[in-house]
């Protein structure tokens, strides 16, 4: 048994080269020797936002605070808000994070695939945004 305590795994800003806006991660669990998926607790300011992006293995989002916005590629943008699970697909274009007058945090749990987890895109833009 491993357990983890509060504090041994500090916070994050989200780099800038994958996030718009202000955006902290907080590790909740990583891959394990006989495991493949890793977790973390992220929050976005309001406005903030994921750069548009795919993972091999899919992501499941949990919303636990907040108000959010999802979109995959080709797709309305999606109101979220505590209690969804969002799924994509492996591979599926999408980007993630607030409303713009309204913080939101998720749980965002993937798994790796052959060492890689995230492929990140261009950012999403101030008009695809507002769209």
């Amino acid at each position: 048994m491993k357990i983890l305590k509060n504090g041994e795994q500090p916070s994050a800003k989200g780099p800038e080269d994958w996030f718009t806006g202000q955006v902290r991660i907080d590790p909740q669990f990583s891959k394990q020797k006989a495991t493949k998926a890793a977790g973390a607790l992220v929050t976005f300011e309001a406005g903030a936002r994921t750069a548009w992006h795919t993972h091999p293995a899919g992501q499941t989002l949990i919303i636990t605070s907040g108000l959010g916005w999802i979109q995959k590629e080709g797709g309305p943008i999606v109101e979220v808000a505590p209690g969804d699970v969002i799924y994509f697909e492996p591979h599926e274009k999408h980007w993630h994070g607030a409303s713009p007058n309204k913080a939101m945090s998720h749980l965002a749990i993937q798994e790796e695939v052959n060492g890689e987890v995230v492929t990140w895109m261009e950012k999403v833009t101030d008009e695809q945004y507002k769209k």
